[in-house]
């Protein structure tokens, strides 16, 4: 009884309460930091600064202390929602979100109280343009420290879906495609906008300089939108091809014999780290869309590779007769 009852019991509640303890701990610093160097102060803090590193923006110090952490408490609560059915160990995104955020705030928050101490007039505080390059690396740090010491749930066991038999001299094809209507809603937005400037651009509504930018940027942002918002799947004698967008490109293959084993999984997105082309604890996932999903195992790797697709029990069968069939040969 003692034994069995007190060897799981602090792993758990350590796991349970660490986020609530660093939420805590960064809510403090954000909002006390300011408050403790407030004789040093001025009345109103600068809080933006233009190219050049002069100030262009101010709070006054109720608002410098308090509008970083309103926004840390709502990256963590956000982040904190999730199925109830789920464990924290499936969620290292999670901290991989809450790490390079909580370290841009804080990082930002001492800059802001640093370059503004003993001055009398906000105008007065310069901001070194290197400060938001520090910032920078010290996210890409913060976030690829929690991706290594996050601990992340193992790939499930490969166990494959069993393989129906296969007549001889006929060949079979298996299609399954999944879209997603958000990421299709933005390319045509996206697509909007860029033929407005181009529009715009034509009979010189605007100047160049300002347009192009925005011409560039909606161009490729609806171009990745209409070719990620799909997904196909294919399973035939070549093994499978996994294909993006109307025009299938880019597309990944694996031969039967390059295929270890093949099942479906039902997977959420929370379980993955969110929807696209993710990587994460289970591997590989081609997120657009919650439930079954095709899952294969390279031969070699230790990793999975899955695809949200419809009827993925089926596709997972027939990849495996034909891996069958190609080991047979």
């Amino acid at each position: 009884m003692t034994g069995e009852g007190s060897g799981p019991a602090p792993r758990g509640r350590t796991t349970r309460w660490w986020p609530l303890g660093a939420t805590a701990a960064v809510t403090a610093v954000l909002a006390g930091l300011p408050w403790a160097a407030r004789h040093r102060l001025p009345g109103r803090l600068a809080t933006h600064w233009s190219g050049g590193g002069t100030p262009d923006g101010s709070l006054p110090l109720w608002a410098a202390s308090l509008v970083p952490a309103g926004v840390w408490l709502l990256v963590a609560l956000t982040t904190g929602v999730r199925p109830r059915r789920t464990t924290a160990a499936a969620h290292p995104w999670r901290a991989i979100a809450l790490a390079p955020t909580g370290a841009v705030l804080v990082g930002a928050q001492v800059s802001v109280v640093r370059v503004n101490l003993d001055h009398t007039d906000w105008h007065q505080a310069r901001q070194p343009v290197l400060t938001v390059v520090l910032l920078g690396a010290l996210a890409v740090a913060a976030g690829v420290t929690a991706w290594r010491l996050t601990p992340r749930p193992a790939a499930a066991p490969a166990t494959a879906a069993p393989a129906p038999e296969l007549p001889e001299g006929e060949r079979l094809v298996w299609f399954s495609r999944t879209a997603n209507p958000w990421l299709g809603l933005l390319a045509a937005v996206a697509a909007l906008v860029a033929a407005v400037a181009l529009i715009a651009l034509a009979a010189g509504l605007a100047e160049p300089a300002a347009l192009w930018p925005v011409c560039a940027v909606s161009a490729v942002t609806s171009l990745a939108g209409a070719t990620f918002s799909s997904v196909r799947a294919k399973v035939s004698e070549a093994g499978l091809e996994v294909s993006f967008g109307p025009l299938h490109r880019p597309a990944r293959r694996w031969a039967p014999a390059a295929i270890e084993s093949a099942r479906a999984e039902h997977r959420l997105p929370s379980q993955v780290g969110g929807w696209g082309y993710r990587v994460s604890g289970l591997g590989t996932t081609v997120m657009l869309r919650a439930g079954d999903c095709l899952v294969i195992r390279p031969r070699g790797r230790r990793s999975d590779f899955a695809v949200s697709v419809d009827d993925a029990e089926r596709g997972a069968a027939l990849l495996n007769a034909l891996r069958a069939r190609a080991h047979a040969d």
